[in-house]
Parts: structure tokens; sequence; C-alpha cells
């Protein structure tokens, strides 16, 4: 019974158990890849950056409200949502023209 409590404590703190899908996003050659992502409208999202490139990037979106620095050749989470149905434009700050991507919640 203690080891399932303090498995679902961590899980809670990590993040794991907050999110009603998840998606990977991937970063090669200052790219997202896909460059659109469709998720369902109305859930959590938990969007894994998997970033391929050497030099760190940041997942940034002022629609989403969030910003996250990837080192390079590492992955991190970017929580959002629930999300009304739209368009949420996101980019990588440090590669601002090329990377470049839309999350569509439908």
């Amino acid at each position: 019974m203690r080891r399932s409590f303090v498995a679902a404590t961590l899980m809670l703190a990590s993040g794991l158990a907050l999110a009603d899908q998840d998606v990977t996003l991937v970063i090669e050659n200052h790219l997202f890849q896909p460059a659109e992502l469709r998720v369902s409208a109305g859930q959590r999202i938990r969007i894994v950056v998997d970033n391929r490139d050497a030099t760190p990037e940041e997942f940034e979106s002022k629609k989403l409200r969030a910003e996250k620095v990837i080192p390079g050749k590492s992955k991190g989470v970017v929580m959002v949502g629930p999300l009304k149905p739209g368009t949420y434009s996101f980019f990588g700050e440090f590669n601002e023209k090329t990377a470049q991507g839309v999350l569509i919640a439908e």
C-alpha cells in the first residue's frame, strides 16, 4: 500500500499523471517536426520535446502561455491545457526564423 502511494505521489510530482493526451515534438536541424500537432480540445496535453540538435532550443508560445529551454541532445516536457478549440502557434526562440509550428485543438 505504501509503495503504491509513493509511486502515485512521484507520478503527480513529475507531471506524468496530469495529462489526458501525450504528443511528441522533435527539434532537428532547427525545425519542429511535425510542424502541426493536432490534439483534442478540452484536454490537458503533455508535449514531449525531443531536441536532437546539439544546441539548446526554447519552446515558446504566447497563446499557450508556455516556454521551456530544452538543452541539446535531450528531452523536456511542456504541459498545456485544457485548451479551447483553436490554433495555437509556437516557435523556437533561439531559431525563430526556422523553428515554427502550430498546435490545433479540435
